[in-house]
């Protein structure tokens, strides 16, 4: 599974609009508001590289009101477990 970390700015004014539109486009696992630089956060996932730009150049970039979107690639995922486990190494208790 691939997975993308997409950054939307867009018209603030349609901010609840936009993101139940952009979280409505298949691969897009989630939408957030956020605060920051940025109005929405997207997560992407998909299970091959070439549907990252039929999910996010054809279609969240084409969300009436979507201003610019900007991509990051996930390369690995941790989770707290695995965070935990990676600290403990060579602890023992």
């Amino acid at each position: 599974m691939i997975t993308a970390i997409v950054l939307i700015d867009t018209d603030a004014a349609r901010i609840p609009e936009i993101a139940a539109q952009v979280a409505e486009i298949p691969g897009v696992s989630e939408v957030y508001s956020v605060t920051g630089e940025v109005d929405l956060v997207a997560m992407v996932r998909v299970r091959e590289h070439d549907r990252l730009a039929d999910v996010i150049a054809d279609q969240v970039s084409k969300v009436d009101g979507v201003l610019r979107t900007r991509t990051y690639i996930a390369f690995r995922a941790y989770s707290s477990g695995d965070l935990d486990q990676a600290f403990a190494l060579g602890l023992e208790g």
